[in-house]
C-alpha cells in the first residue's frame, strides 16, 4: 500500500486501537507527533517502532521541532535556541552563525532520528517584522539574505542527520500580526511587494534544493480571495511554475481557524489536494479525521507518492547512546547550549 495524502497525529503515548484503524486506513502517509506523545526517550521509540510497524512503506513520522518555544521533546533532547538568536549572531559574525546553525540542525534531525522519526517541520523563512503574534523568535531575521544564509546552514545540518528540510510558510507570515491558529490572518500588500521581500527566502531556498515546503493560512486578497495553502494561483502558478520547486508541498493544519473558511474538512481537503498539496495535515481532531477518511475521495499521484517517499529520514540513525559519546556532537552540544545564554534567555 503506497502512502497516503493525509497526515495525523495519535492520541497518547502509545498506538490505540483506534489510532492503529485511522492509520491503516489507504488514505494515510503519515503522523505528526506532539508533546503529548511523550514521556521519555525509550517510550518515544517505542512509538515510532509501532507506528512504523503498521504499514509497508512505513508512514512518515513529523514533529514540530524548531527550537524555541516550539521545541515538542524537551527532556532528554538537547535544548535547541530560537532561530532569531542565529540571526542576532549572524549580524556581527556571519560565518560563526552559521557554523552554528549547521550544528544545531545536526544535532536536531540526529536526536529525533535516534527516536526513529523521518522529519521535522524547520526551516521558519518567514522575515522578522517584529509584529507577528506566531511568528516572532522563531524566525531568523528581517533580511532575506541573513535568512537564507542561515536556513541554509540549518538544512545542511539537518541533511548529516539524514533529515530533510521543510520551509514555512509561503509565500511569508511574517508581516501579518493574526495569528492563522485562531483568527484568519489578512495581508494586503501588493504581489511585487511581496515578491521583492518575504518570497526572497523561499526562492534561494528552493534554488538550494529544499525538499518541502508549508504554504501560509494567510490570504493575500491583491493575488488570490484563497489563503495560499488552498490557492491554485500560489501554489502551482508561483511555487510550481515560476519558482520552479519540485519538491513535497505540505498544508498547514487543517482544523486551524484560518482553515475554517475552506468550508467542512473534506471540502478543504480537496481544495488543499486540488490547488497543488501532495498532503494535508489534520491535528487534534479524531472525531473530524474520522469523517474525512469516510468522505474523501482522493486518486494520489505518482509524482506525489515520489516526493513523500523522499521525505523519509537518510541513513541508519545512530542510538542515542552512540551520539553522546561523540565527539564532535558532544562538542556541538556545548557550541549551540551557549547561544542566547549569554542574554538570559532560560529554557523553560
Amino acid at each position: 500500500m503506497s502512502l497516503g495524502p493525509v497526515m495525523l497525529d495519535v492520541v497518547g503515548t502509545e498506538l490505540t486501537a483506534e489510532d492503529v484503524r485511522r492509520l491503516q486506513h489507504p488514505l494515510v502517509g503519515g503522523v505528526i507527533l506532539f508533546k503529548r506523545n511523550f514521556i521519555n526517550n525509550s517510550q518515544l521509540k517505542a512509538l515510532t517502532t509501532s507506528i512504523h510497524e503498521v504499514r509497508t512503506p512505513p508512514l512518515l513520522i513529523a514533529v514540530d521541532h524548531e527550537g524555541g518555544r516550539v521545541q515538542r521533546f524537551r527532556e532528554g533532547f538537547t535544548r535547541i535556541p530560537p532561530m532569531r538568536e542565529f540571526g542576532k549572531i549572524w549580524d556581527s559574525h556571519p560565518k560563526k552563525a552559521k557554523q552554528l546553525a549547521t550544528e544545531a540542525g545536526w544535532i536536531l534531525a540526529a536526536e529525533l532520528r535516534a527516536h526513529g522519526i523521518d522529519f521535522s517541520f524547520t526551516p521558519v523563512l518567514d522575515m522578522d517584522y517584529g509584529d507577528s503574534l506566531v511568528i516572532g523568535d522563531r524566525a531568523f531575521h528581517l533580511k532575506p539574505q541573513a535568512i537564507n544564509d542561515l536556513a541554509f546552514a540549518l538544512m545542511q545540518g539537518l541533511k548529516k542527520g539524514g533529515m530533510a528540510a521543510v520551509g514555512k510558510h509561503f509565500p511569508g507570515h511574517g508581516f501579518v500580526v493574526a495569528d492563522s491558529h485562531v483568527s484568519m490572518p489578512v495581508d494586503d500588500r501588493e504581489f511585487d511587494q511581496i515578491v521583492q521581500h518575504d518570497m526572497q527566502p523561499f526562492k534561494m531556498m528552493i534554488d538550494d534544493g529544499i525538499q518541502a515546503i508549508m504554504p501560509a493560512h494567510v490570504i493575500y486578497p491583491k493575488v488570490d480571495d484563497k489563503p495560499a495553502g488552498f490557492s491554485t494561483r500560489w501554489l502551482q502558478k508561483i511555487l510550481r511554475e515560476r519558482l520552479g520547486f519540485n519538491g513535497v508541498i505540505f498544508s498547514d493544519d487543517l482544523s486551524m481557524e484560518a482553515a475554517t473558511a475552506g468550508g467542512d474538512v473534506t471540502t478543504r481537503a480537496l481544495a488543499a489536494l486540488n490547488a497543488g498539496c501532495d498532503m494535508v495535515l489534520l491535528c487534534n481532531q479524531p472525531a473530524m479525521q474520522d469523517e474525512l477518511l469516510a468522505n474523501l475521495t482522493w486518486s494520489i499521484s505518482a509524482q506525489s507518492i515520489a516526493r513523500l517517499a523522499r521525505m523519509h529520514g537518510q541513513k541508519h540513525p545512530p542510538s542515542l547512546d552512540a551520539l553522546h559519546e561523540d565527539a564532535e556532537f558532544v562538542q556541538a552540544v556545548h557550541q549551540v547550549g551557549q547561544v542566547g545564554l549569554q542574554e538570559g534567555e532560560l529554557f523553560n
